[in-house]
C-alpha cells in the first residue's frame, strides 16, 4: 500500500482511484500480456475447440464455482438460496456429469454470482481504492481478501491432498487453471472488442465497469439511489464483468 501510494499521481481525479497512475501502468502491462498471450491463446482454443465441448467446459467450472456461491450464500444469511445452490450442484455433479451438463438451470434453479468480496461487502467491509493487480485485473483491497478467500472455497486448490505426487498435483491444478483461463478469456472475446471499441478512455471505461458491477451485485441488483453511476459521464456502462 505504502508503494502504491507513492505511485499516486496529482493528475488522478477519481476519488475512488488515487493510485490511477500505478493502476494505468499495470492495465497497459496487462493488456501486453493479453494480447501477446491470452488473446492468442483464447483464439486458439475457441478455433480447435468445439461448441459443445466448449459449453461443457464453461459448464464444469460454473458448477466447481457453485461450491462458493453456496458457502458464501450462507455467509451472508441467504440460507434459503444456499440450499438451492447447493442443491443446483448436487444436480449437476450426479445427473450433470461432473457439471459438464447444466441440468439445474432447466428445473429452476439458476446460477448465482456471490463470492468473498461480496460477503465482506455485505458486513459493511469497505472496498478501499481502486486496485489493478497484475494478470489479475480490476480489483481493491478488500478484493485482494475476496480472492484468498475464494481459492479457499475452490477444490481444485486441494488437489495435492488426495495426489500422492506433489509434482502430479501441480500439474492437475495447473492444467485445470490454465484451461478454466483460456475458457473464460475465449467467452470473453466479443465482449472485450466491443468495449475497448466503444470506449473513448479504455482505462476508464473498465474501471466504472468493474466498480458498477462490484456494487451491483453486492446490492443483489438494488443499488441504493446515492451509489447510482452517472451513465452520461461514465460512458454509458453497465453492471458486467469488464474482462
Amino acid at each position: 500500500m505504502l508503494l502504491l501510494n507513492g505511485c499516486a499521481t496529482v493528475h488522478a481525479t477519481d476519488p475512488n482511484d488515487p493510485w490511477e497512475s500505478w493502476n494505468r501502468s499495470m492495465q497497459s502491462f496487462n493488456d501486453g500480456v493479453d494480447d501477446y498471450v491470452m488473446k492468442p491463446v483464447a483464439e486458439g482454443y475457441r478455433w480447435i475447440t468445439p461448441d459443445f465441448v466448449d459449453q461443457g467446459v464453461s459448464n464444469f467450472f460454473s458448477n466447481i464455482g457453485d461450491i462458493r456461491v453456496t458457502i458464501n450464500d450462507a455467509l451472508q444469511g441467504k440460507f434459503a438460496q444456499s440450499a438451492f445452490d447447493g442443491t443446483r450442484f448436487f444436480l449437476n455433479s450426479t445427473l450433470g456429469l461432473a457439471g459438464f451438463i447444466d441440468l439445474a438451470s432447466n428445473v429452476d434453479l439458476p446460477k448465482h454470482h456471490e463470492d468473498f468480496d461480496q460477503t465482506l461487502g455485505f458486513w459493511g467491509v469497505p472496498s478501499g481504492p481502486y486496485l489493478v493487480l497484475p494478470l489479475l485485473g480490476p480489483s481493491s483491497p478488500r478484493g485482494v481478501v475476496g480472492v484468498a478467500g475464494d481459492v479457499a472455497m475452490n477444490p481444485i486448490s486441494y488437489t495435492g491432498v488426495y495426489l500422492s505426487s506433489s509434482a502430479v498435483s501441480t500439474a492437475v491444478s495447473g492444467g485445470l487453471g490454465a484451461l478454466n483461463a483460456a475458457d473464460l478469456r475465449a467467452d470473453n472475446l466479443e465482449n472485450e472488442r466491443i468495449a475497448s471499441e466503444a470506449a473513448l478512455d479504455r482505462y476508464a471505461f473498465f474501471r466504472g465497469a468493474y466498480l458498477s458491477q462490484r456494487n451491483y451485485l453486492i446490492h443483489d441488483g438494488n443499488v441504493p439511489e446515492d451509489d447510482v453511476l452517472n451513465l452520461d459521464e461514465q460512458e454509458g456502462l453497465s453492471p458486467v464483468q469488464p474482462y
